[in-house]
């Protein structure tokens, strides 16, 4: 592993950063193939919409700087990359600092492989999601405590992911992915009003949908559906497709999926 704060090689955080104290800042998780920064206009998209609202001051060419110091030091960049933008160090109290936001480059190298949808077993989680205020509603924000005992839940049934709900009876998405569900032979994504992640790979997906003309409908997804669910998958920066076989142990069926994966070429992500 290796971390740059603002361009510059460190192996420690300041102890009054705020992202630490506060989750003041934002994210976002990118996968390098053979070099490719994958989706990266929707990354710098996102989190310049996140530092917008946010109010944070970031200056994005740290983020280039970062990878032109791992670009000397690898042959070929494989592998994930993590940029977290924090509001930097301040006094105590939630009053803003008036300087720029220190930008993190974290780089995990990783053997490269070529993308196949993946198979799991998934279900649904217990725990639901609380409603956002509008000013962050699909931001990637610091304060991702709700993910992190979703994952527990799910750690808990040996699922790698499984679809969550909100408090409204709502189904939002997955953990650490977005979602696409199939009813009545018709493609369904939720439709994030009120929380969620706006994801990068799910951008990408609908975007493609559009290109080759597969129709998905983007609305509410009632809780009380999900045992009419054909056929899910969820997707994220790191992988586009990691579709459900079973549900809750029901068998789901895996051929739309697969025809999907193939139709958006989905195994060539630039």
């Amino acid at each position: 592993m290796q971390c740059y704060k603002n361009g510059q090689h460190v192996d420690s955080i300041p102890l009054l950063d705020r992202a630490f104290h506060y989750g003041d800042g934002c994210f976002t998780t990118a996968r390098i193939f053979n070099g490719n920064f994958e989706l990266k206009e929707l990354h710098f998209a996102r989190l310049e919409l996140a530092c917008n609202c946010l109010s944070l001051d970031a200056d994005f060419s740290m983020i280039e700087k970062s990878l032109l110091h791992l670009q000397q030091q690898y042959a070929m960049l494989n592998g994930t990359l993590k940029v977290v933008i924090s509001r930097g160090e301040g006094e105590r109290g939630y009053s803003l600092p008036l300087h720029a936001a220190d930008i993190y480059v974290w780089y995990y190298p990783k053997v490269p492989q070529a993308v196949q949808p993946e198979w799991i077993e998934s279900g649904v989680l217990n725990h639901a999601l609380g409603l956002n205020m509008p000013h962050l509603v699909g931001l990637k924000t610091l304060n991702r405590l709700e993910q992190v005992l979703l994952r527990q839940e799910a750690d808990q049934h040996g699922w790698l992911e499984a679809l969550v709900s909100d408090v409204q009876g709502y189904i939002v998405e997955g953990v650490s992915s977005n979602c696409f569900i199939r009813i009545n032979d018709r493609w369904i994504t939720p439709e994030l009003r009120y929380n969620g992640v706006h994801g990068v790979m799910r951008a990408k997906i609908l975007s493609r949908m559009q290109q080759y003309q597969v129709d998905c409908e983007q609305r509410c997804i009632d809780i009380n559906e999900i045992g009419r669910i054909q056929s899910l998958f969820f997707c994220n920066a790191l992988h586009p497709m990691k579709a459900v076989v079973r549900l809750n142990a029901r068998t789901l069926e895996q051929q739309p999926c697969l025809d999907l994966f193939e139709t958006l070429k989905l195994s060539q992500i630039d």
